[in-house]
């Protein structure tokens, strides 16, 4: 006779068992094991089919001082004062997520080093404003000549006003660049601005009233207050990246470019406004930029550097060592720009100047690509060398043939040498100049420059008058070599770097 079928027990008609208890499954049927007293060494059995399974291991107790390892399957509760495993999983994970990023966009970054510098957060603004600004210093001294000239009849008077006001700039161009320091880019330099934009207002009525000639002085000596916009933007990008030689090389030629770039275009600006408007339109339209390039400078306060309260025992940058030797430098070379630029235009015009700027700006371009130079001072030794060989080739071109191409190519490889030396002694002032005293150091060197430019244009004015043009251009070339011995003089009393 067959079996019955077995009936499985509910789970609630089971007897209840103790945790040292199994089961055994024999014949399809579900059997509650009787209890058994534990064995010797706390092992309690189960028949399963005849056979004994051991109960788990009891742990033992942990030995004093140290810690008991988890139980299988059970998390350990985080130490205090150290974060849970899911935190370390977190943090990993957002350090892998910056690594990531990070290598995103070293592969992103352009590889073009004006490109990289430009991709600085806030550098587009801040240079498009001071690009603005700056055109201005390339067009107010020659719009002033060609105003005063044309209504008074005197290109004397139209120069000694022109004379006084960069005289008063080289006065008052330290101080207003202390103050920038001291109180900020956006708090100095908006009012200084506005103030030299009134004093070209009240030239242009002077000038349009026929006002006397000392009101033309007065006028023009307000636009002393005009801040140093170059040395501004040099400012920011010495801020920006401190510690980072290659990035401040790029910069400084950059921005030597920048300059070149206004001071050739300026001038052609103002020479057509004033010529195809009214005599006044160059100088309107030059405050105008000022003041427009200013505000939008200004407004870009992410960039700014902090302001640096002067305190008692702070001294002005002329006394840091080396700073001297290196204004004395800036000094010669600006005696070779105006030198050249006197003898120049009395012997081929001035339209001809402008190959010097481009060669000039193009070689600052070039320059600015190169990696930075480990001993600078030594890379200024060659700068200045290369300048004064290559301000020899247009003395030899105008003694050797009266060719204006072949003199114009003379410039233009001229002009190659001179902003590599005005790169490379930027970069010997910003190291030269006390931290928190960028912008007065770097006016110091822009008024000895404008002061070698005075200078020059005299000493060239009276070659040209004494001996005639062919000789002048022995100027510039006289004036390359001393700034190459004062250099020379002056890194010898140095330590090399």
């Amino acid at each position: 006779m067959p079996n019955p079928p077995a009936t499985r027990p509910h789970p609630a008609a089971l007897p209840a068992l103790s945790p040292t208890a199994l089961l055994a499954v024999t014949g399809g049927q579900l059997v509650a094991a009787p209890r058994t007293a534990p064995e010797s060494g706390g092992r309690a059995a189960l028949e399963l089919g005849g056979r004994t399974a051991p109960e788990p291991r009891r742990r033992a107790a942990p030995e004093p001082g140290r810690r008991a390892a988890p139980e299988p399957g059970r998390r350990r509760a985080p130490e205090p004062g150290r974060p849970a495993a899911s935190e370390d999983v977190r943090r990993w994970a957002g350090r892998r997520e910056e690594r990531r990023a990070v290598h995103q966009a070293i592969r992103r970054a352009p590889t073009n080093p004006y490109l990289r510098l430009l991709a600085t957060p806030g550098a587009r603004a801040f240079t498009a404003g001071n690009l603005i600004a700056r055109l201005p210093m390339g067009m107010l001294g020659v719009s002033a000549i060609i105003m005063i000239a044309g209504s008074r009849g005197s290109y004397a008077l139209a120069g000694a006003v022109t004379a006084t006001g960069l005289a008063a700039m080289a006065v008052v161009a330290p101080f207003t660049a202390r103050l920038v320091d001291r109180f900020g880019q956006a708090r100095i330099a908006v009012p200084a601005t506005a103030l030299a934009v009134l004093g070209s207002l009240a030239l242009v009525l002077c000038v349009h009233y026929d006002a006397p000639a000392w009101t033309l002085f007065a006028a023009y000596a307000a636009t002393a207050t005009t801040p140093n916009t170059g040395g501004m933007s040099r400012a920011r990008w010495a801020h920006l990246h401190r510690g980072d030689p290659a990035a401040l090389h790029t910069a400084n030629s950059f921005e030597q470019a920048a300059d070149e770039l206004c001071f050739m275009l300026g001038p052609v600006v103002a020479a057509t406004l004033c010529g195809a408007l009214f005599p006044e339109a160059g100088t309107l339209v030059g405050a105008f930029l000022l003041m427009t390039g200013v505000l939008v400078f200004a407004a870009q306060r992410t960039t700014e550097p902090p302001p640096t309260p002067r305190n008692r025992t702070a001294v002005s940058p002329l006394r840091a060592p080396g700073m001297p030797a290196l204004l004395a430098v800036f000094l010669a070379t600006g005696a070779v720009f105006g030198a050249l630029e006197v003898v120049s235009i009395a012997h081929a015009g001035g339209a001809i100047l402008a190959l010097q700027a481009a060669g000039s700006c193009v070689a600052g371009l070039l320059y600015g690509s190169l990696r930075p130079a480990r001993n600078v001072h030594r890379r200024l030794l060659l700068c200045l060398t290369a300048m004064t060989a290559l301000m020899s080739l247009p003395l030899l071109a105008a003694s050797s043939t009266a060719s204006l191409p072949v003199l114009a190519l003379c410039l233009l490889l001229a002009g190659a040498a001179t902003a590599p030396t005005m790169v490379t002694g930027m970069t010997l002032v910003q190291r030269a100049t006390p931290p928190g005293q960028l912008n007065e150091g770097m006016t110091l060197s822009v008024t000895a420059l404008l002061g070698g430019v005075a200078a020059g244009a005299a000493g060239g004015g009276w070659l040209v008058e004494h001996t005639g043009t062919v000789s002048g251009y022995a100027a510039p070339m006289s004036a390359a070599a001393l700034a190459l011995t004062v250099a020379a003089a002056g890194a010898f009393r140095r330590r090399p770097e």
